[in-house]
């Protein structure tokens, strides 16, 4: 018998106490007008009454715990963002000035270092897998409120880095000649000789990159990621600064290149290490128990590094593959190629920066068991990814000939560039973002191996064989070759979206 007054009688709860009770629990029950009636023994009129009453109460009240308890608010997203678009950004306009400076050594000096930075693109995409992978352990045990655990973490992500890092950085030092010629076979005596030069002291760079790339990831995973913006600007300024010492200056050319980037890069990997043994830290690693291998969690960043890196590297191989087609149709469409590849990079910055942040805010959802949150983020953040993007590629749209006059082109290989600038424009703003940032969502609730799948398959038969179908069969030549991307892209996307309305990737459990 339900009571209107404070106290309830024999057998009896007063309304206050039910709804005290449920509210405390923090479980919705759908109070009907008959389910009133019949547990409570009032009348239809009163059951009705107690009914609307409730439901408004708990409704209001379940609406401002929820705004009580987001874990990112408007600021903290802007933190986490801003930084990372302009460590992006810097990244690639500092990298062409570093290009510039490489090209006053000659022809062969940048035909050998091009080459290498082929071979080290894909290292270091590798190695930035792996480095995602100890971001999203750190965030989930971080959401969860393991403190102690996440320590451990960024103390294992420190020990695969390094020691993956320097095992490549082995296998270069006593294979490269041999890697050189496999990869692309018989090139002019000049151009081997100085990309030997180069990937010898590039090796020597891997574990200090590797050890960067995993302070840049646990930063990014506490929500400070100007940290990592600042000591990519740092680093890439002393490498610019090295280059126009040791190339201006001491007439070292390639020689001089290479040792400014691995003067830059310990650089780097020192300053994150000093900040990440300072004692204040929330992911202080300055203790032997955080650096002592611990298998478990190991096994937690690999689940997530391993098809992520397989991910990255199967990619970055199709580029190579779908590059060699590409030199089959003249010198205009590489050129036009290589221009539309290094404009459409800038393009995409806003993109890749808050794919990165989606690491950060999605693991730390899941960690801390806010489905709901990781689903609301996820929406946001793709539409802050879509906004982003569509201002970007209609910027490109606007400039584009103006952009490839700069690089002066042939008449003909201009007019590829415009074909091919277009098409991306349109492209990237409508596919992009959910080819390439919605699966950090879904790699940040641990469901790396869904994206892993996708992305090899869709690589190798849109990507690859259908550059062939429409660039050869159907006669497109270089933009078929465009074209296969955004069908691959398009592929991608459609599986995505049908993995994320699924729910399955919050079903995942990696901590």
């Amino acid at each position: 018998m339900l009571n209107n007054g404070n106290s309830s009688s024999k057998g009896g709860l007063t309304f206050c106490e039910v709804c005290d009770r449920t509210r405390s629990e923090r479980v919705f029950i759908p109070v009907s007008q008959m389910i009133c009636q019949q547990v409570f023994s009032v009348s239809k009129k009163t059951a009705n009454h107690l009914a609307n009453v409730y439901a408004l109460e708990y409704i209001l009240n379940l609406g401002r715990g929820k705004m009580e308890h987001m874990l990112f608010s408007k600021e903290d997203l802007k933190k986490l963002i801003i930084p990372l678009v302009m460590e992006q950004a810097l990244a690639i306009s500092i990298g062409l000035f570093d290009t510039l400076m490489v090209s006053s050594c000659g022809e062969a000096a940048v035909s050998g270092v091009s080459l290498v930075d082929s071979i080290s693109i894909l290292l270091v995409q590798v190695m930035a897998a792996l480095a995602t992978g100890g971001a999203v352990v750190c965030s989930q045990y971080l959401g969860k409120g393991k403190e102690g655990e996440a320590k451990r973490s960024a103390g294992q992500l420190i020990f695969i880095m390094t020691t993956v890092s320097l095992a490549v950085m082995i296998f270069a030092l006593i294979f490269y000649r041999f890697l050189l010629q496999w990869i692309f076979g018989q090139i002019d005596a000049d151009v081997m000789h100085n990309a030997e030069i180069y990937f010898v002291i590039s090796a020597c760079s891997y574990p200090f990159l590797g050890v960067y790339n995993a302070g840049a990831a646990l930063f990014r995973s506490i929500g400070n990621s100007k940290i990592s913006m600042y000591t990519s600007l740092v680093m890439n300024l002393m490498n610019i600064s090295g280059n126009a010492l040791f190339i201006f200056v001491f007439r070292l050319g390639v020689f001089g290149a290479a040792i400014a980037t691995l003067i830059a890069r310990i650089g780097a990997a020192l300053y994150m290490t000093v900040l990440l043994c300072h004692k204040d830290h929330p992911l202080c690693i300055a203790t032997r128990e955080t650096l002592h291998p611990n298998y478990g969690i190991i096994k937690k960043i690999l689940q997530i590094g391993i098809p992520s890196g397989i991910e990255n590297g199967m990619f970055q191989v199709g580029k190579l593959l779908v590059s060699s087609l590409t030199a089959t149709f003249g010198t205009a469409s590489i050129a036009a190629n290589a221009v539309g590849n290094s404009i459409a990079g800038v393009s995409n910055i806003m993109g890749s920066a808050i794919g990165l942040s989606m690491v950060t805010v999605i693991g730390r959802c899941i960690g801390a068991g806010e489905k709901e949150q990781a689903r609301y983020y996820g929406k946001k953040l793709m539409k802050l990814a879509y906004i982003g993007m569509a201002c970007c590629q209609l910027t490109l749209f606007l400039v584009q000939k103006p952009l490839l006059h700069c690089f002066g082109l042939s008449q003909q290989a201009f007019a590829i560039g415009v074909q091919l600038m277009s098409t991306y424009a349109v492209s990237a703003a409508c596919i992009w973002p959910l080819s390439f940032t919605m699966p950090n969502l879904l790699r940040a609730a641990g469901d790396a191996r869904y994206t892993m799948v996708v992305s090899v398959f869709s690589m190798w038969i849109f990507r690859i064989l259908s550059s062939y179908f429409f660039a050869l069969t159907l006669k497109l030549g270089v933009l078929g070759v465009w074209t296969a991307m955004y069908v691959d892209w398009a592929f991608r996307a459609l599986l995505y979206i049908h993995r994320y309305r699924s729910g399955k990737w919050l079903e995942k459990k990696l901590v």
